[in-house]
């Protein structure tokens, strides 16, 4: 049994060949291709034994091409220009002809805040596109990797080795209250606190987190009502009980974030925790396929402009209300997954 092999195929070959064809000169054609002569002579020779042609003969002091050189020029002058564009960066993509649905995971909260601005950015500049939310998996890891989401955004714990991570907004968790609730009165310690009813949000079902561990180091124990796995779920009873609940805000100084505009809604009161907590650092991330996507990269700016400028006012420093006691916060930065864990997640 015989078989044949595939031919080579160069494509440096194919660009000689143009210039040649052009120049009609070994001399011009590899100045044109910022080589040597004596290259482009020896790029010649192998090009005549490929066509089996002389392509270019001398005549006189110049060069003219045969009647097969005549037939490629035009030819290989079309290759050449396409194999130019295919193999040129990419160009860049009005968001205005995208035609896409894009997949991003977040927590309720999240998917709560962003919702609304990404949706009238979209409306504005990209209106071929729909944004699909998914709750959050246990790790998004493996649905990155396998393209069932474009963005993740949230507490990101997870240390895939390609996986890209920006860092969005750093927060601070607030006790929220309903108008009215007892700790609103007076000074707020970690005594009063802990005595108070708490909701946990958690994904895995877990009663315990770090304000758990900062109670634990002054001999305190806050006693837990209620674990939801979502934060809307926690807030929406906070509002309507005296149970106190985890709201991430901003840190003094920090902007104003449409991630605390569901506490607003609610009439929550966020009141400063007299402990240590960790921050929280909201990011997101993704596949590096999708690094050089002009599509992607509208979403992730997207994302960026509604949680770091959401066109609201600076946010003020804590004000001491004239007769209460406890420090309240204004409405800030804010976004969370769980709040068990050392990232609250």
């Amino acid at each position: 049994m015989s078989s044949s092999a595939e031919p080579v195929i160069d494509a440096n070959l194919a660009v000689a060949l143009d210039a040649l064809l052009t120049e009609q000169s070994v001399t011009r054609a590899a100045a044109r291709l910022h080589t040597s002569p004596a290259a482009m002579s020896r790029t010649l020779a192998r090009l005549r034994r490929i066509l089996q042609d002389p392509l270019l003969v001398r005549a006189g002091q110049a060069m003219v091409p045969t009647p097969r050189a005549q037939d490629l020029r035009e030819e290989t002058a079309v290759l050449v220009r396409r194999l130019g564009a295919l193999l040129a960066p990419g160009a860049g993509v009005d968001p205005a002809d995208l035609r896409s649905t894009f997949t991003l995971q977040a927590a309720d909260l999240v998917g709560a805040a962003l919702a609304p601005g990404m949706s009238v950015l979209a409306r504005q500049e990209a209106p071929g596109i729909s944004l699909r939310f998914r709750a959050e998996e246990m790790e998004a890891g493996s649905a990155l990797r396998d393209g069932r989401i474009d963005l993740e955004i949230g507490s990101i714990d997870h240390v895939d080795p390609e996986t890209r991570i920006e860092e969005l907004v750093t927060l601070r968790m607030a006790a929220a209250v309903r108008p009215g609730h007892p700790l609103t009165e007076g000074t707020l310690t970690p005594e009063r606190l802990a005595a108070a009813e708490h909701v946990v949000v958690s994904r895995r079902g877990r009663f315990t987190g770090p304000l758990d561990a900062a109670l634990a180091e002054l001999n305190l124990r806050r006693r837990v009502a209620v674990v939801l796995p979502g934060h809307l779920a926690a807030m929406t009873l906070a509002a309507g009980s005296d149970i106190v609940c985890l709201v991430p805000t901003a840190p003094p100084g920090g902007g104003a974030s449409p991630l605390t505009d569901v506490a607003t809604a609610l009439g929550l009161r966020l009141l400063d925790i007299p402990l240590a907590l960790p921050p929280l650092i909201i990011g997101m991330a993704w596949h590096p396929r999708h690094a050089a996507d002009g599509g992607h990269h509208w979403l992730r700016d997207a994302v960026r402009r509604t949680l770091r400028d959401p066109g609201g006012s600076p946010a003020t420093s804590p004000t001491r209300t004239p007769g209460v006691g406890a420090t309240e916060l204004p409405v800030g930065d804010g976004a969370l997954r769980d709040e068990e864990g050392p990232s609250w997640a």
